[in-house]
């Protein structure tokens, strides 16, 4: 793969710098920021109306449904340049990583028509129910209940560790509507207005202190036919392109992320009262971390590559979940010991480090490993469907 980029891919990368060093939000990237007193939500929507007004958002996307038919290169230099000066992220981040590419490949010229446009505007926000109680790992052993009556399907069940479901629109609903087939071949993947007599949100409050997560609770809910996604019974057709794209198409803005994180960890050790980098333990583990981000970007262009080809993100995203996932943890591991006693303050408390921001940190990235697949999982993908070993059960 040629890294270097051509003069045109330059100026579009001056105009995306031109535009964060216009529009990033005053007090952005401080401590102060959050505590400003503004609506998050409303701030989101904002700032996802602007990128997209500015013509930076669905850039991969058809013209016809309000995208910017531009290149996967150029698509890749934003997000990398959004993540260098970790701009604030589009508020309706499902519908566009998510549910707008499977939309795209697997619907109908009225499915686009209906949803792509408002996806791109933040008219609507989308979540993603997959997850349930039992089934969280296993996906295939899903039991929310979808039956065909008419024109209709009756949606029963429940799904967890839903992002975003309490402000979310719209839902791409994995169900289950043929129980006499093998457990991945009767599945169905809905389109589900979330205003919808039946449906239940719970927000699920994290150790953070957060509440990222939700239950969802669908108690007859009707769900027209012309929602359905893919196909009868073909939803886990469709859900692994919503998992292909969840996993491998962020990935030059993922390793400038977590350079951004190294160099962060770096600044902060130099600036804590104790001389921690003239201990070698501690230099020979920032070396070991810069050597482990240097593996984890080189995977993530393996990956854009193959997009660049025209290939979609496929199994090996698995490779690069893992290794970000658990590189994060470690970080984040080792920022807490380096800190010592103050690991323990959080916020504004006196001696706190950073506003305590490590450890908000610390504590989040507790979900990486779970979240998107757990590593276990992941590693059965690699295993199975990359090497070709079989199956461990």
């Amino acid at each position: 793969m040629d890294l270097s980029y051509g003069p045109e891919e330059e100026r579009f990368r001056e105009r995306v710098k031109a535009f964060f060093q216009t529009n990033l939000p005053k007090g952005w990237g401080t401590s102060d920021f959050g505590s400003m007193g503004r609506d998050e939500v409303q701030f989101l929507r904002d700032w996802q109306r602007k990128l997209y007004e500015n013509g930076f958002l669905g850039m991969s996307w058809p013209k016809e449904y309000g995208g910017q038919g531009a290149s996967a290169i150029e698509m890749a230099i934003f997000n990398e340049e959004a993540a260098k000066v970790r701009a604030p992220s589009p508020l309706n981040v499902l519908g566009l990583s998510l549910a707008g590419p499977t939309i795209i490949a697997h619907g109908t010229p009225e499915q686009k028509s209906r949803h792509l446009a408002k996806i791109l505007s933040c008219e609507e926000i989308w979540c993603q129910g997959f997850s349930e109680p039992g089934s969280g790992s296993d996906l295939g052993s899903l039991r929310t209940r979808a039956e065909l009556r008419g024109d209709e399907f009756v949606v029963n069940g429940q799904k967890v560790w839903t992002s975003l479901a309490h402000i979310a629109d719209w839902c791409m609903l994995l169900v289950r509507t043929d129980p006499s087939l093998p457990k991945h071949r009767g599945l169905s993947y809905l389109l589900v207005d979330m205003k919808t007599p039946g449906v239940t949100v719970k927000p699920l409050r994290q150790m953070t202190g957060s509440s990222e997560f939700n239950e969802m609770f669908f108690e007859d809910v009707r769900v027209p036919r012309h929602n359905l996604l893919g196909g009868l019974n073909n939803g886990w057709k469709v859900a692994m392109t919503t998992l292909a794209n969840e996993r491998g198409t962020m990935s030059l803005a993922m390793a400038a992320r977590f350079f951004m994180t190294y160099n962060e960890m770096v600044n902060m050790c130099r600036k804590l009262d104790r001389p921690v980098l003239k201990d070698p333990r501690v230099r020979q583990q920032l070396a070991q971390f810069f050597v482990d981000l240097q593996g984890l970007k080189y995977t993530l262009y393996r990956s854009f590559s193959t997009i660049l080809r025209g290939g979609t993100p496929g199994p090996e995203g698995s490779v690069s979940k893992i290794a970000w996932s658990e590189l994060n943890q470690r970080m984040h591991e080792f920022v807490m010991q380096v800190e010592g006693p103050a690991s323990q303050l959080t916020g504004r408390q006196t001696h706190s480090i950073e506003s305590g921001r490590w450890q908000y940190g610390y504590l989040r990235s507790r979900a990486n490993t779970i979240e998107a697949g757990t590593s276990e999982i992941q590693r059965n993908i690699i295993a199975e469907r990359v090497l070709g070993l079989p199956r461990a059960r």
